[in-house]
């Protein structure tokens, strides 16, 4: 039996601020073989899930550069993984601008290429979504700079656990020393 607990969308938010301009060492990076927003989105909703979903190709995690599953990098991949979980992880639904809020997800695309770019909303200010990226490293950078041809939002809604959990992995993660899960 899944059990559910809210997305920590704080956590998700201070790990954005302290890693948008530098790199985690316990994560790889792929800002020379394709970029590295998506890895650097999946850390922040990880830091505010402290659970990842560990099914071989269809799920969401990551052990190393060699071994993680496509929905931690690929722009793609993730979407379709936090909009069709029904197992263990952080899950959501494609949803409007006006649901979104801080810790959410954009996905920013272009005619003849698809979607290319994920970010993390970190604060609103006026009419406008402040984010946070890597690859071009950003924080509190409002989506109106971004030249893109469409859009779309992903909303985390919660984190589903096997069984309760009162594990806090965001101290481990944010300061750089581990992933801690039980698998």
């Amino acid at each position: 039996m899944l059990v559910t607990r809210n997305y920590e969308r704080d956590k998700a938010i201070l790990y954005a601020e302290r890693y948008a301009f530098s790199q985690n060492p316990i994560f790889g990076n792929f800002r020379d073989i394709g970029g590295n927003c998506t890895n650097f989105v999946s850390q922040c909703v990880y830091a505010g899930s402290c659970k990842m979903n560990y099914t071989k190709t269809f799920g969401w995690y990551y052990i190393s550069l060699e071994e993680r599953a496509p929905a931690w990098t690929g722009v793609e991949f993730f979407y379709n993984f936090m909009t069709q979980n029904q197992g263990v992880g952080p899950y959501g639904k494609e949803a409007t601008r006006d649901e979104c809020e801080i810790g959410d997800v954009i996905q920013l695309g272009r005619e003849n290429e698809g979607y290319y770019h994920t970010l993390i909303i970190v604060g609103f200010e006026d009419d406008d979504i402040l984010v946070a990226a890597q690859t071009d490293d950003a924080f509190r950078r409002p989506l109106s700079t971004y030249k893109y041809d469409f859009v779309r939002f992903i909303k985390i809604l919660g984190v589903r656990f096997e069984i309760p959990s009162s594990a806090d992995c965001f101290l481990s993660v944010y300061d750089g020393v581990a992933i801690v899960e039980s698998r």
